[in-house]
């Protein structure tokens, strides 16, 4: 993974991974990694990748219980309408070394992907937003790290265990910093 500290202002980072600089102790972006599916001049929005919520779909919301979206995993999404689902779908496609992601999809449109080969489906309640300029000034300040989606990097592992693995991928001293106890105390 190559990593980004900085983002050009005419340089979209949609598609790409932020990755939480391990000193930010925001609960709501804690040790974790956010997929981009929008950066622009209006701001940015994406989904938190590694706050899986143990529950699928057809747990959730009785539409889905006997169809082929049930057993889709549910993530916690972002602090942005915590209550609204966005189904996403991504694909590395290797022959093309191309992440192809498709954000906010249609439940029928999501269930004509289920089985797919290689695509991964995801539901996520709520999403995390920036406005205009919001999240450039905090990559200023190094909230933030990002990183190209390579391979099948996001299929390997879930949770902070995601996290800390792409962090590492980048800096083998972010790696050792993301493996900091939380209490110092406990060092």
């Amino acid at each position: 993974m190559k990593e980004r500290r900085t983002a050009r202002k005419t340089a979209s980072l949609a598609g790409q991974l932020l990755l939480a600089h391990p000193v930010l102790r925001d609960p709501h972006f804690k040790r974790t990694v956010v997929l981009l599916s929008v950066h622009n001049a209006d701001g940015a929005m994406g989904v938190v990748l590694n706050r899986p919520l143990d529950r699928q779909l057809g747990e959730l919301n009785s539409e889905f219980a006997l169809g082929p979206l049930a057993g889709v995993p549910v993530y916690a999404g972002g602090p942005v309408e915590p209550q609204q689902l966005v189904i996403v779908s991504w694909q590395w496609l290797e022959a093309e070394s191309a992440f192809q992601l498709h954000f906010g999809i249609e439940p029928d449109k999501a269930a004509e992907l289920v089985g797919s080969p290689g695509v991964t489906l995801r539901a996520f309640l709520g999403y995390a937003g920036w406005s205009k300029g919001q999240l450039e000034n905090e990559m200023k300040h190094d909230t933030w790290l990002t990183a190209t989606v390579e391979g099948d990097v996001l299929g390997k592992t879930d949770g902070v265990g995601l996290w800390r693995q792409i962090l590492g991928s980048i800096d083998p001293e972010l790696k050792l910093l993301a493996g900091e106890p939380d209490d110092p105390t406990v060092n």
